[in-house]
């Protein structure tokens, strides 16, 4: 792709660092820009430079938060007995959105993956067996993507929690096998997570 402009050129490429961007849809984007008021750009700029100056991770669940516990844990109206695993912040957007969920979140920030380089010690993990050993937690509910990483994960996790007295359970397979959650519809996924099923059947029905 040829470029008139050196300055273009660098916002394109900047732009197409994104994932699921290429340069093409880069250029579009970079070229919408431009023709927009001087007021846009730096209200975009000064909201990604806040974000990423600003934002924090709860200190209870690592979700994104603007203050060191997020609303979620904060809200004492959820049942602080009950975690749901997820893989990232995308899957609490995704399961609050169902209305359905009254428990609590814990995000490991992705799932184990030696072809990724991604082991246990990556993710957030330590510290929610932590949490499960203080004995809080009564039930933890795994809600991972349903492919060979997800299951990977939620044993890993399962066999760290032996000999707790905690209900481990996975949300129903109403999400298709090698479905991503944040991609499932907000009724399905919302069946899912009423529906879920002991994690040691699922074993089995592996």
């Amino acid at each position: 792709m040829e470029f008139s402009s050196k300055l273009l050129e660098n916002a394109v490429y900047e732009m197409s660092q994104l994932p699921g961007i290429g340069k093409r849809t880069a250029l579009r984007l970079v070229l919408h820009l431009l023709k927009q008021p001087n007021e846009q750009t730096v209200n975009l700029s000064s909201a990604l430079l806040n974000l990423k100056d600003s934002i924090k991770f709860c200190k209870n669940c690592h979700n994104v938060s603007d203050v060191a516990l997020c609303e979620i844990c904060a809200n004492p109206k959820r049942d602080k007995t009950l975690v749901c695993v997820v893989e990232d912040i995308r899957d609490v957007m995704a399961l609050e959105n169902t209305g359905q969920y009254k428990g609590l979140y814990h995000v490991l920030g992705g799932k184990i993956s030696p072809m990724e380089g991604v082991g246990p010690q990556d993710l957030n993990i330590h510290s929610l067996v932590g949490k499960a050993k203080q004995g809080e937690i009564k039930e933890l509910i795994f809600a991972l993507s349903s492919t060979m990483e997800g299951d990977t994960t939620n044993f890993y996790i399962y066999k760290q929690l032996e000999g707790l007295d905690i209900d481990t359970s996975t949300i129903a397979r109403g999400i298709a096998v090698g479905d991503e959650l944040e991609y499932a519809d907000e009724v399905t996924l919302g069946r899912s997570i009423l529906n879920r099923i002991p994690f040691e059947g699922s074993l089995k029905a592996n």
